[in-house]
């Protein structure tokens, strides 16, 4: 990634009023707890890969019994929000956020019981390597439970599908469900799994640009300006396509590092 802010604090506020305070990518926290169905965080220790404005890490030692939670990002828009939002939820001594820079994980090994990450490692082009370093900072025995936006196939993407990337305009690095199942058996993961959930954010991101486009868009014009919606109903368009057409393919992702 480069060093241009991605999330400016008026995309984090327009992604928000989208998506739920908090929540920097669709489904809200209906979405994260299916992610995380089936695990148990009770007294965990949490690592929140592209932890974003904060709404998950908070979710997780409030609702989900983890013992404590560091979220990591790359930009301080993002950090900032979370922080204040960590403040405010009166959970500053059982969530850190911590900035850092793109690469390996500055943590040591079998550091965390839980490594979770919600639509942020699409930002990651080498996944081989991130499954490693995923694994080595697992206790045995530990958990990867993410969700990522995929693409169905290796190789260049359609058209269509590169116009959409071009519209998102956030260094999308998108790689197959083979490329990522590879990945992760690669680097030691048992119980690999992965769940297709196209079906679902096709018929939620046509709801999304129906809301861009109809009574509320006078307001958030009012409010973002009317280039911005514009750029943005821009890209739901192409988004809706792709989606329909399956080429898009955002998939659930776990893992377990042996006992």
């Amino acid at each position: 990634m480069s060093g241009e802010i991605l999330y400016s604090e008026a995309a984090i506020d327009f992604l928000e009023e989208l998506w739920g305070d908090g929540f920097l990518s669709p489904g809200g926290k209906d979405e994260v707890n299916r992610v995380l169905q089936g695990i148990d965080l009770t007294g965990l220790r949490v690592l929140d890969i592209g932890s974003g404005s904060g709404a998950c890490a908070i979710l997780f030692v409030t609702e989900h019994g983890a013992a404590h939670v560091v979220g990591i990002d790359v930009e301080d828009p993002v950090c900032e929000a979370a922080r204040a939002r960590v403040a405010a939820a009166g959970v500053s001594d059982r969530v850190t956020i911590e900035k850092v820079d793109p690469g390996p994980l500055p943590f040591p090994d079998a550091s965390f019981d839980l490594v979770f990450s919600k639509d942020s490692i699409v930002h990651i082009p080498d996944k081989a390597a991130l499954a490693a370093d995923v694994f080595r900072v697992l206790r045995p025995g530990g958990r990867f439970a993410a969700s990522d936006w995929l693409i169905s196939h290796d190789g260049d993407p359609s058209p269509e599908m590169a116009a959409y990337i071009a519209a998102e305009d956030l260094n999308f690095a998108m790689s197959s469900p083979a490329t990522y199942e590879r990945a992760m058996k690669a680097a030691g993961f048992l119980d690999v799994e992965l769940v297709n959930r196209n079906p679902w954010y096709a018929e939620v991101a046509a709801g999304e640009l129906a809301w861009l486009t109809g009574d509320k868009r006078a307001d958030l014009e009012a409010r973002y300006g009317a280039d911005f919606v514009a750029a943005q109903i821009n890209t739901w368009t192409r988004l809706v396509g792709v989606l329909r057409s399956g080429e898009h393919c955002p998939h659930h992702i776990k893992g377990r590092k042996p006992a």
